[in-house]
């Protein structure tokens, strides 16, 4: 068991804070993103009218379901049984409503703003080798205030999770992180897009150390962290800060480091992958889950494993009920 989670309940809240953004999931050709301007595997900001063109363009018929990050993760947490809450802005519309039925639908307790601007979208087009692009409209989420971040909102919360994309709004992001220590919970940080990583470097070396307990990368968002390409020396100079850090690779498994000890995860093997969206968003859901329920931490890597590649049957970040039934069976 980690040492830090030892006296936490099981039934304490981890809270998700992100963005309340609707994922549009759309297979494509890669010279359709390509012509889009999507950077391959990476995300990319628009504004509102970019995803209505690219629709009427494709004649292909997208999947909509609740998204963004931290949410998907949030999502997953709740799935696995675990007492979870999202926090961020919606519009008050349609979409604003389908994110927040959605939420209370797989067991998260919603604690949403609202704001006349339509709810964020983001379209994620999906190529051929089951590689995500993700071109983002955040929409209310981008008007979310730091005064709105209080440590009220994480009452009864172990641990406090957050999505990469706050690094772009530094304010908000300093006000979530104070508020979330405020209230004496852990904090993790999922450093979502290697773009992000390149564009925040400097704000986000600032706050790994201070305010984040565990850092949750892939691969790219490692190496652009760090300067390694080689991931366990990536890992390495992650942990140097964190309690706990995390490289994911894909379908190579994952590294974890704790008290100087690297552990390796295997992947799971057997399906065809279909689509890569909310891969990570969801391991990280397993890992969390089972860290804060005293699980080891190789039990919690390979609970992730598991939510990470049952997700990666289907397009788009929700696991349909059959899943959640396969993933209970191997817990």
């Amino acid at each position: 068991m980690i040492e830090s989670f030892k006296a936490i309940p099981p039934n304490n809240v981890i809270a998700g804070v992100g963005s309340a953004l609707v994922d549009i999931c759309l297979l494509e050709s890669e010279s359709f993103v390509r012509a889009a301007d999507a950077r391959i595997g990476g995300m990319k900001l628009v504004d509102d009218t970019v995803t209505p063109m690219l629709l009427k363009k494709s004649a292909n018929t997208p999947a909509i379901v609740p998204g963004g990050s931290a949410c998907n993760t949030i999502i997953g947490i709740g799935m696995l049984g675990g007492a979870a809450r999202f926090i961020g802005k919606r519009g008050n519309d349609g979409y604003g409503r389908m994110f927040e039925e959605g939420l209370k639908r797989h067991h998260v307790e919603p604690r949403l703003f609202t704001s006349t601007t339509p709810t964020g979208t983001v379209l994620s087009l999906i190529t051929p080798d089951a590689q995500r692009s993700m071109l983002t409209c955040l929409g209310a989420s981008s008007e979310t205030d730091p005064s709105e971040m209080t440590p009220a909102l994480f009452e009864n919360a172990c641990l406090v999770h957050l999505e990469g994309y706050l690094l772009f709004n530094k304010d908000l992001m300093t006000a979530v992180l104070k508020a979330a220590k405020a209230s004496g919970a852990k904090i993790s940080l999922d450093l979502a897009s290697y773009t992000v990583v390149e564009s925040s470097m400097v704000y986000l070396k600032s706050i790994i150390g201070q305010f984040v307990d565990i850092v949750i990368a892939n691969e790219d968002e490692a190496r652009v962290y760090t300067g390694y390409t080689e991931e366990r020396q990536a890992i390495r100079a992650l942990s140097e800060r964190a309690e706990i850090s995390v490289v994911k690779m894909g379908g190579r498994g994952s590294l974890i480091a704790h008290n100087g000890t690297i552990t390796p995860i295997e992947p799971l093997s057997g399906g065809k992958i279909i689509d890569t969206t909310g891969a990570g968003d969801l391991w990280a859901a397993g890992f969390l889950y089972g860290i804060t329920r005293g699980y080891s931490i190789e039990k919690s890597g390979m609970l992730g494993s598991v939510c990470g590649y049952e997700v990666c049957q289907v397009v788009g970040a929700t696991i349909p009920d059959e899943g959640w039934r396969r993933i209970r069976t191997r817990m």
